[in-house]
């Protein structure tokens, strides 16, 4: 046998929380972080929840939308919002805060184009104060993250126990 070939892999999902459990201990810190700089700066916890969704959507996580819009029904959202959100931009279901912070979301989320970023992260600043800004900034990035974590590790959806 040949110790120098690689090794075989099977095709079995890799939990990355469970193999790195501190990693994912710090990742929920600093999701932890975000949200009170969120809630300190203003932004109630079903704007949070609206934003979780449709990075998530973006994004493509079926486990993260499966918690998030369950969180933000729970919080109060309704099943119209939830329901036409990915096309938000074409309703008049959200107030302008909510529409600078999608805005917001969905510019960092599709980073790699920088022209946009830059004209929708400047569009977002006439609704959103610096401390606004800065809290929906960190909930992005950190929703991002949790959504590349949930991909990469394949967690899987369960059925409603409920």
């Amino acid at each position: 046998m040949d110790e120098t070939a690689p090794t075989q892999h099977t095709t079995r999902s890799v939990f990355l929380d469970k193999e790195h459990p501190a990693a994912w201990r710090a990742l929920n810190g600093l999701g932890l972080k975000a949200k009170e700089a969120a809630e300190e700066a203003g932004i109630d916890r079903t704007l949070i929840e609206l934003l979780n969704v449709r990075i998530s959507q973006i994004n493509g996580c079926a486990y993260c939308l499966d918690l998030h819009v369950g969180d933000a029904v729970k919080n109060g959202e309704s099943a119209q919002r939830l329901a036409v959100l990915p096309a938000w931009r074409d309703t008049g279901l959200f107030t302008e805060k909510e529409r600078a912070a999608l805005t917001l979301a969905e510019a960092i989320t599709n980073i790699s184009d920088a022209t946009a970023r830059e004209h929708e992260g400047a569009a977002a600043r006439k609704h959103l104060t610096d401390g606004e800004f800065s809290a929906v900034s960190w909930l992005v990035i950190t929703m991002n993250a949790f959504n590349r974590v949930s991909i990469v590790s394949q967690h899987p959806v369960r059925k409603d126990r409920g």
